[in-house]
């Protein structure tokens, strides 16, 4: 997902949104459905989902759903019952678990969590399989992709248009599953049934189309580890633009892209941005993970998010003087941060988008030059609030939504400088192969042998220093963990140039500073925090940080910000 910031205000007004039917009569979203990654415990903690089918028929005429949801669950420990998240405004009609049914007195969600009775235990490592029939309404969303559920469109030519869009509050919003950012299943059955005309487009590779002879059509897709919010229902009258990558690892690539009609020609130009982005990340992280289904973008009315092999993209085809279409860049990059590499929990979602948005400039500089680079990481840097750690401690869930805090923003922005900022520490000899470890768990991941992985803040700190980073603890405690940014106190005196870093850390910020001295550039050591540099004379001019390397506390960022705040009062 992108920070609200990105978000572009005539987007959505390109497109006819109707209001929706029902909305007033429709209930509020339930407390526990508005979260997501809730503590693990009980049930939800004794099992996995091994497989899930999921039958979806969607009504655009009355912005309903049926689904049956098909799971294979694998006790992790023995347990007499089972959990799901699952939104309480569903109806549920039917639970069955191996063949044998559940009396209604066998089940209960009054709040979002399913709790099934089991008609016998399961002990560790056995496995059942639970169907569980539901129809409803669901959760429209009044601000997507921020704000999570359904968003009922139509297309400038009146047919219905439809997306989901649940990073936020999770996947129970349509689907029973355990929602937790720990969790995805091995593999996915997707049957989504829409009215004749419409198109789905879902995750992995489309495996049959059947006209079902009543007006209604099934997209049956199928992929592999899906992550829990990557799954998503995307309908509408597309038309598919398309073509084959081959990849620098030797193997194809399908690029798909499903588009409105009259928009192939703009589809055709941002699959050859597609392609381009393939190579560089295949250049500079690794392979495609989910190259043997596909690379794939659907267009929707909403601006956008990562769903996994199917990413949304709701720019409207915008130019950039940059020369790229940013959204189609930061999307893509989640299939490797995000779909491929996944925190293990919200507190750790900074390694999603602080990364994935690092990824864009970085990107710019190899297709572009140093220039864009530049320009793209100040444009971040301006965006930086650092009022609350970056990484909450465990148990302490964030809100993207709180606006004063800005935590929502600088997973983005501060995440991205301080990879800026570690890339200057460490060296691209430690960082690359670091970036790689993190991403596949291995710094040779080959196509065809690529499982994707939960990580943490502490994993990464962990793989840097054994590709030779050195004692990281200082860094990743000022940055991640402290609030305030690092500031640098320089002072002189006669020729002795004093340079001292503040923190609120208790651990000395050790970062080297480089100073331009006339003509040349020293890098001052900073072993302890401070250190000292001796000037030609005391009329010599001098800066620190002139290729501004290090994230750190911008005064000068502060006051403008503050008055554009008046300004703006």
């Amino acid at each position: 997902m992108m920070p609200r910031q990105l978000a572009v205000a005539g987007a959505l007004a390109l497109f006819a949104l109707p209001p929706a039917a029902s909305a007033q009569d429709a209930p509020p979203i339930a407390e526990r459905t508005a979260q997501s990654d809730l503590p693990l415990e009980g049930p939800r903690a004794a099992t996995r989902i091994g497989h899930a089918s999921l039958s979806i028929s969607v009504t655009p005429a009355t912005r309903s759903i049926a689904g049956r949801a098909l799971h294979q669950v694998v006790a992790l420990s023995d347990t007499a019952q089972l959990q799901f998240d699952l939104d309480p405004r569903f109806a549920i009609s039917e639970i069955v678990v191996d063949d044998v049914a559940v009396p209604a007195s066998g089940w209960r969600n009054p709040d979002g969590l399913l709790t099934i009775d089991l008609p016998r235990p399961l002990g560790a490592g056995e496995r059942a399989l639970v169907s569980i029939m539901y129809t409803g309404v669901p959760h429209v969303a009044t601000n997507p992709p921020w704000d999570g559920g359904f968003t009922w469109a139509t297309t400038p030519g009146g047919e219905p248009w439809i997306a989901t869009s649940i990073q936020g509050e999770g996947c129970d919003m349509f689907w029973p599953c355990i929602d937790h950012s720990s969790h995805r299943s091995d593999s996915l059955d997707l049957m989504v049934t829409v009215p004749d005309g419409l198109v789905a487009a879902g995750n992995g590779r489309l495996v049959a189309e059947r006209d079902n002879g009543n007006g209604t059509t099934t997209f049956h897709w199928q992929a592999r580890d899906p992550s829990n919010y990557g799954i998503t229902l995307q309908i509408g009258p597309y038309e598919l633009a398309e073509r084959t990558y081959r990849s620098r690892y030797g193997n194809e690539i399908p690029l798909m892209f499903w588009h409105l009609p009259g928009h192939g020609e703009e589809a055709e130009r941002l699959l050859g941005e597609l392609a381009d982005q393939v190579r560089f990340f295949e250049e500079v992280v690794g392979p495609y993970p989910f190259a043997d289904e596909k690379a794939g973008v659907a267009e929707t009315p909403h601006l956008g998010m990562e769903h996994q092999t199917i990413n949304a993209y709701g720019n409207a085809f915008r130019r950039d003087p940059l020369g790229y279409d940013w959204l189609l860049a930061h999307e893509f990059a989640h299939e490797w941060f995000a779909n491929q590499l996944t925190h293990a929990s919200i507190n750790h979602m900074w390694l999603h988008e602080g990364i994935g948005t690092w990824m864009q400039p970085l990107y710019l500089g190899w297709a572009r030059g140093q220039m864009y680079y530049d320009a793209a990481m100040w444009e971040n840097r301006k965006a930086i609030v650092s009022r609350v750690p970056l990484v909450p401690p465990e148990g302490q869930l964030p809100d993207y939504n709180d606006r004063a805090a800005g935590w929502g923003t600088d997973i983005y922005y501060k995440g991205a400088w301080i990879m800026h900022t570690l890339r200057a520490l460490v060296g691209e000899e430690v960082l690359s192969p670091a970036l790689t470890e993190l991403t596949y768990g291995t710094t040779d991941p080959q196509p065809g042998a690529i499982r994707p992985v939960n990580r943490t803040t502490e994993d990464f700190r962990r793989i840097l220093q054994a590709h030779g980073a050195g004692d990281l603890d200082w860094f990743f405690d000022a940055y991640f963990h402290q609030a305030a940014l690092p500031r640098l106190e320089a002072r002189q005196e006669g020729t002795t140039l004093s340079l001292a870093w503040q923190t609120p850390s208790a651990m000395p910020f050790a970062m080297p500073v480089e100073v331009r001295v006339g003509d040349s550039i020293v890098t001052v050591p900073m072993a302890e925090g401070r250190g000292d540099l001796s000037l030609p004379d005391a009329g010599t001019s001098w800066l620190a940080d002139p290729r501004n390397l290090v994230l750190k506390q911008d005064d000068a960022i502060d006051a403008w910000r503050a008055a554009e705040r008046r300004r703006g009062d």
